[in-house]
């Protein structure tokens, strides 16, 4: 029979918790900190290899932290058989889930339309014709021709064109392709902006379901009675290979100066979730009650929303422009994608061993 009873099973070794706070944060930060430290100081001579591995080792980790770390305990949450009500008549856990992803799907959409309106607006550049051709199409009436004027129109074009020196004719050439150039360079303009909002979007999505994840496990640390050993030494390794996946993808945006101070911020966010909520579960310890209805049911609900978006960030964002619609990835050499797919598997593999000891 289930015991249902409200508490917890918080048995003293309060410095070890206090400890925890300060040991956890000191892991979190390092580990998100570092590759973005490495990336802006190339002078250190850090190698470029390092970042390859910890680049996809880090999707790995994130892919792994939304399937075990996550849906699991969420699914395991939500169908307590403590819990009573509507919540147990339905597979609430996979549902929200799948909610969250279908959300995070509308958010990327309406971002990356606003991206392209948003620079639309921004660079609405006036065209001038300076092209010889562009000005006589300008000068020709808009009814038909028939023939004699068609050929009194083409007549004036080849006479002005024997009288015109070479000069300007070399001249339209050069402003048509000047205006090419310009062209393609509102392009890459149009893509870089996008790229940027894309990825500024997908890590802070990112940032925000693992925050989630890390105040619920740093408040079941604080709580935990005879495994709060094990728990302590499994989390330490969690939250600094959690970080180095949210470094490793902070440090790949090429962020503008004025949003320089910007991944210290995301680094700083996550690294405090953690201590944040090992800090909280100390304050409530005498009260809070990891086993009670309404204590499942948001650990379920959270856990639940996280997941489908560190699912939707895995597959699409990590996976997917990584490795399927990445020029990139499809041109470069069967060895190095091996790689890269290898290192994807440590990452998850790692972390899923750190979810069973868990």
């Amino acid at each position: 029979m289930t015991d249902c009873t409200i508490g917890n099973e918080y048995n003293g070794s309060l410095g070890p918790r206090i400890s925890s706070v300060f040991v956890i944060l000191f892991g979190s930060f390092l580990g998100a900190w570092s590759p973005v430290f490495a990336a802006r100081h190339r002078s250190l001579g850090v190698p470029e290899w390092l970042f390859f591995v910890a680049r996809y080792f880090g999707s790995g980790v994130i892919l792994a932290t939304a399937f075990i770390h996550l849906l699991g305990p969420a699914n395991d949450a939500l169908n307590d058989p403590c819990l009573i009500g509507v919540i147990t008549e339905y597979p609430w856990a996979e549902g929200i889930c799948l909610m969250a992803v279908f959300l995070m799907f509308l958010v990327e959409l309406v971002t990356m339309r606003y991206a392209r309106l948003s620079f639309a607006q921004d660079h609405d550049i006036e065209q001038t014709d300076h092209g010889r051709a562009n000005r006589d199409s300008d000068a020709l009436p808009n009814k038909p021709f028939d023939g004699d004027q068609a050929s009194e129109v083409m007549a004036g074009v080849v006479q002005d064109y024997r009288e015109e020196p070479a000069g300007p004719q070399y001249g339209t050439v050069s402003s048509t392709a000047g205006r090419l150039q310009s062209s393609h360079q509102e392009a890459d303009e149009l893509f870089d902006s996008q790229s940027y909002r894309a990825h500024l979007t997908a890590i802070a999505v990112l940032d925000f379901g693992i925050i989630f994840h890390s105040i619920f496990i740093g408040l079941t640390l604080a709580v935990a009675g005879e495994e709060f050993q094990t728990l302590y030494i499994v989390l330490v390794f969690h939250q600094t290979f959690e970080g180095l996946a949210v470094g490793t993808r902070v440090a790949a945006v090429d962020w503008p100066k004025s949003t320089k101070w910007t991944p210290y911020m995301l680094i700083i966010a996550y690294a405090i979730s953690t201590p944040l909520g090992i800090a909280v579960g100390l304050g409530v310890r005498p009260s809070f009650s990891p086993g009670s209805q309404n204590t499942l049911i948001t650990n379920g609900v959270f856990d639940s929303i996280s997941a489908g978006i560190l699912i939707f960030t895995g597959l699409i964002e990590l996976m997917g422009r990584d490795f399927l619609f990445s020029d990139r990835m499809q041109k470069a050499p069967l060895r190095e994608v091996t790689a890269a797919v290898g290192c994807m598997c440590l990452g998850a593999g790692l972390m899923a061993l750190i979810g069973f000891w868990a």
